[in-house]
């Protein structure tokens, strides 16, 4: 019985554990859509690795590294009528292991002055210093 008890609170705190890692995620991800929405790519880009490792696969190919991604963030979006309002739509948080996740979703931007756009987007996360954070993002 002892055996069983065991059992039952491991599994219970594994999912209790998963859970928090879901929604530490999808704050994540509500953080990036406020700090789009404020105008603000630098903060956009703070959920994302901070290492020359970061990879961003886009229509154009790769982009390595951190600093690389976000000039490209700055390029592609340099005012706030191309970046428009980003909404995000989760539709699967996938756990690997307690430190790496992927997520599926798709992303939208209203821009009533230069048109609306969207696509489909993969995320990987890992846990990086007790902190979730984007490895490799593939937008189309």
């Amino acid at each position: 019985m002892r055996k069983l008890f065991l059992i039952f609170a491991a599994l219970t705190l594994t999912f209790t554990l998963a859970a928090q890692d879901k929604s530490a995620i999808l704050d994540v991800l509500k953080r990036q859509e406020n700090q789009w929405n404020s105008g603000n790519i630098e903060g956009f880009m703070e959920d994302y690795w901070k290492s020359p490792e970061l990879k961003f696969i886009g229509k154009n190919g790769v982009t390595k590294g951190w600093e690389a991604t976000k000039e490209r963030y700055l390029r592609t979006y340099p005012d706030r009528a191309t970046m428009g309002t980003l909404s995000f739509d989760i539709q699967e948080v996938d756990f690997h292991s307690d430190r790496a996740a992927w997520v599926l979703g798709k992303w939208a931007l209203k821009r009533p002055e230069k048109g609306d756009t969207g696509g489909y987007f993969t995320l990987i996360f890992k846990k990086i210093e007790n902190r979730w954070v984007i490895v490799s993002d593939h937008t189309s």
